[in-house]
């Protein structure tokens, strides 16, 4: 990496690459796959047996089944795809950005967005 690289990255933010993609694979495929409404209620009624007939690690599957947002981006999810997982929870996409920021939700809306 150049140093005009190393001025774009944002610290503690990881940068979704070629390589990071495809270790997303899986989770993103099995995020992409809650599009459909028979998926949804699939992953409502049993999240583990959905989660296993996409293949995902047990250290993905955690990561979606505590929803933790952080370490499924870590892990190679793309935030566009893993919000899918919102639409069956749901969650608000600010607790999510809260969460990614590690910060309380009322926090991060005052601090972040400069909600009262």
């Amino acid at each position: 990496m150049d140093d005009k690289d190393a001025s774009d990255r944002i610290p503690d933010t990881p940068l979704f690459d070629r390589k990071r993609s495809l270790a997303g694979y899986r989770i993103n495929k099995m995020a992409m796959g809650l599009s459909k409404p028979e998926n949804r209620e699939a992953f409502r009624q049993d999240e583990g047996a959905y989660l296993d007939r996409f293949g995902l690690t047990p250290e993905e599957k955690e990561a979606v089944m505590s929803r933790n947002w952080r370490e499924m981006v870590r892990l190679g999810g793309n935030l566009f795809f893993i919000l899918k997982i919102s639409a069956v929870d749901p969650v608000r996409i600010t607790e999510i950005g809260a969460h990614q920021a590690g910060m309380d939700h009322a926090d991060f809306l005052r601090d972040r967005l400069g909600k009262k």
